[in-house]
């Protein structure tokens, strides 16, 4: 108990730190997800992260970054390939009244985020899918405000996965590393083809060291044409 006190306080304290307010419910709340995320990573392969300190950092409050993106007025988000669940499910936390959605295509992971989000009555949709075929279905095709994804793929294969799922007048944002910038050069073309407008990087720091990161967020101007996204694999093995 002692321990994942001090994590809830070293959470909430970095979090506040960075503009981000959690109430003590949130915190409690991102305190059993990480829990389960541990017991589920002993015998699924979830995340490589374990310390107590990098784990709240670099996961949890990495996700919250999201929130400086996301406009008042959001409704809906969608995390494409959501993994263990970054940023979706502390979005879902720190935004109870947003209609969450997590796409994965991996099926054991699918299993997990079922698991925690179903245990915390999150409200949450989890999806085994393809971002290819999703993005293709009527049902979720330029249905969402804000499409997040968190360390996929290049941005110029992004764009093509993501930017389909965003309505005309939401936004993509797109957590990458310290390259963002050179990846958004080449990624111009592509982000454009699929009705994307003016990319926007936010850097920011992590604390403790523990990394430098930018968001690159894209207004959604235009519908995408109709024969994108391709069919699965192509976006990665033919880059826009």
């Amino acid at each position: 108990m002692a321990m994942r006190e001090a994590w809830d306080r070293l959470l909430l304290r970095e979090a506040a730190g960075q503009g981000i307010g959690l109430s003590d419910d949130q915190i409690r709340a991102l305190a059993i997800f990480r829990a389960e995320l541990l017991r589920w990573n002993e015998k699924v392969n979830l995340t490589s992260v374990t310390d107590e300190r990098e784990m709240a950092v670099k996961h949890f409050l990495d996700s919250l970054y999201c929130l400086k993106a996301i406009p008042a007025g959001c409704r809906s988000i969608v995390d494409v390939g959501s993994g263990a669940g970054f940023p979706g499910i502390p979005l879902a936390v720190a935004l109870p009244g947003v209609r969450v959605t997590l796409i994965e295509a991996t099926g054991k992971k699918t299993d997990f985020l079922r698991r925690v989000v179903d245990g915390m009555g999150l409200g949450a949709a989890v999806l085994w899918a393809r971002a290819e075929t999703a993005g293709r279905h009527p049902d979720l095709r330029e249905r969402f405000d804000v499409v997040v994804a968190r360390a996929v793929a290049e941005l110029r294969v992004l764009a093509e996965l993501c930017l389909p799922l965003c309505a005309v007048g939401g936004r993509w944002i797109a957590m990458k590393g310290p390259g963002a910038g050179g990846e958004l050069a080449s990624a111009r073309r592509a982000i454009c083809l699929v009705g994307g407008g003016e990319a926007e990087l936010l850097p920011y720091e992590l604390p403790f060291g523990l990394g430098r990161r930018n968001l690159v967020v894209v207004g959604k101007e235009a519908s995408t044409p109709e024969r994108y996204p391709r069919r699965v694999g192509v976006p990665e093995r033919k880059p826009l």
